[in-house]
């Protein structure tokens, strides 16, 4: 039983840190005995064994990166029609904004081509700013602003 001033000795005798014993160890071979393999049959019918795993010594090639979704191209195609649309009416604020940020978003990734990237960066702002110049002269014209 602990004392009631808290000092008690056998309380606190490990770091919260520490490290905790493993109970079962286990992984490919554990024993040092070779797992049965288990034999697949090619389209010639020849048998030949097939395992699961095996290290690498570093002469494989390289496994090629798994091809992750673009969004350049769109942040492009979305800035270009925020663009078209800004150029006529100022309703295309909220395209050129998602457009926006698709670009800086694909900026962010390194697979992404920069310049179709950079040109949708350009081209969102650019119809920001119509679409913000279209809206205030409308304000102005319908005496909303001075």
């Amino acid at each position: 039983m602990a004392a009631k001033d808290g000092t008690d000795p056998e309380r606190y005798t490990r770091l919260p840190t520490a490290p905790v014993p493993v109970g079962v160890e286990s992984g490919p071979q554990l024993d040092g005995g070779a797992e049965p393999e288990e034999l697949e049959l090619d389209r010639d019918g020849s048998a030949h064994a097939h395992a699961e795993w095996h290290p690498t010594d570093g002469t494989e090639p390289p496994a090629q990166p798994v091809a992750e979704p673009r969004l350049a191209p769109w942040a492009l195609l979305s800035a270009i029609v925020a663009l078209f649309s800004s150029l006529f009416v100022g309703w295309g604020i909220p395209v050129a904004i998602v457009s926006v940020i698709a670009a800086i978003m694909s900026l962010r990734r390194p697979w992404e081509s920069r310049a179709m990237s950079i040109w949708a960066l350009v081209l969102g702002a650019v119809a920001t700013l119509y679409g913000v110049g279209w809206l205030a002269w409308a304000a102005y014209r319908f005496g909303w602003l001075g």
